[in-house]
């Protein structure tokens, strides 16, 4: 397995790590069994990096992981998330960087996990009623006392980002970021890069759009939080599924998947860049890696260009309310 480094503090993790959300929730019924069973698989081809966050489930993701993880601690990276906060039956609460509910939420997490240290502790997103300062301070006094090792932030802007690393080194920025997400292409991969901030990116196969396994909407089941989303209702799903065939046609004369190539693509945008495609199935598990083996060479890369340009996916990534949480 490919390694690649997150920020310049130290942290090392496999080129491709594994999105977890989906073994708890969001994408349709779930099974025990067959994700701890995914996790196992990905961490013997060489994944290191297993993404989580608190609000998952809610609360049972991490604790999936958890299990997951005994007897394997010392070949994972853990990365998980505070700061959307939710109640026990799932309802949105809202988003909380307050300094004293970072310190509880990391003492809930690590219980749950059944670890003691966080490897990657970010925060999921920006709290505008809080001081950035103030978060990643607290942040901060958690990897002094030990219980984090490496912070990070998600879906936060440029500004947010050049803010919280003056008050501690931020390792990764996870965004959104596919074929069909592109916007972090500008001012945030310049901060990052000038930060040296490593960009962690989250569905990396558009919510598996790009794989190309949804024909019509009714393929997403009546519980999918991905019927709510703007890109997979009305013409919007047809006019991106129209990008995907295309995708796929180059996918097919070079040997490989769509999502593959969607993968191989996003690895090519810089070896700062780590995608983590959430699966909760071996099979697809097992697709996702064999990106790594899909060389494209600079007449590949200017193909796809050509078929999805940045812009050409047809709606939002969030509905309305969503939207207004990114980019804090």
């Amino acid at each position: 397995m490919m390694k690649r480094k997150l920020g310049r503090q130290g942290l090392e993790v496999s080129a491709i790590g594994l999105g977890c959300m989906g073994m708890s929730e969001f994408y349709g019924p779930t099974d025990e069994a067959e994700s701890i069973a995914t996790i196992h698989s990905a961490i013997d081809s060489g994944i290191t990096l297993l993404d989580t966050a608190d609000i998952y489930g809610p609360f049972t993701n991490e604790l999936l992981i958890g299990r997951a993880i005994k007897g394997r601690r010392d070949r994972v990276v853990i990365a998980t998330k505070f700061g959307n906060v939710r109640g026990e039956g799932g309802k949105f609460l809202g988003v909380n960087g307050r300094p004293d509910y970072v310190r509880s939420a990391c003492d809930a997490s690590l219980q749950r996990l059944g670890v003691t240290t966080i490897d990657l502790y970010y925060q999921h997103r920006v709290d505008r009623a809080v001081p950035i300062e103030e978060t990643v301070g607290a942040m901060a006094e958690l990897v002094r006392d030990g219980k984090v090792r490496y912070l990070g932030l998600s879906e936060a802007s440029p500004n947010t980002l050049r803010r919280a690393n003056k008050i501690h080194p931020i390792s990764a920025l996870q965004t959104e970021y596919s074929l069909w997400s592109r916007d972090p292409e500008d001012e945030v991969f310049e901060t990052c890069c000038e930060l040296g901030i490593g960009f962690v990116a989250y569905s990396p196969l558009g919510r598996g759009f790009l794989s190309g396994r949804f024909k019509k909407f009714e393929d997403l089941l009546p519980e999918d939080f991905r019927r709510n989303h703007p890109r997979f209702q009305g013409e919007n799903f047809q006019k991106n599924l129209d990008l995907v065939s295309r995708v796929g046609r180059i996918a097919g004369e070079k040997g490989c998947t769509p999502a593959q190539l969607a993968l191989a693509w996003l690895l090519a945008q810089g070896k700062e860049i780590v995608p983590i495609p959430g699966t909760k199935h071996r099979k697809y598990l097992e697709e996702n890696v064999g990106a790594l083996d899909v060389a494209l060479t600079t007449a590949d890369l200017e193909r796809i260009e050509e078929v999805a340009p940045r812009g050409i996916t047809a709606g939002d990534r969030y509905p309305q309310a969503g939207m207004l949480t990114i980019n804090g």
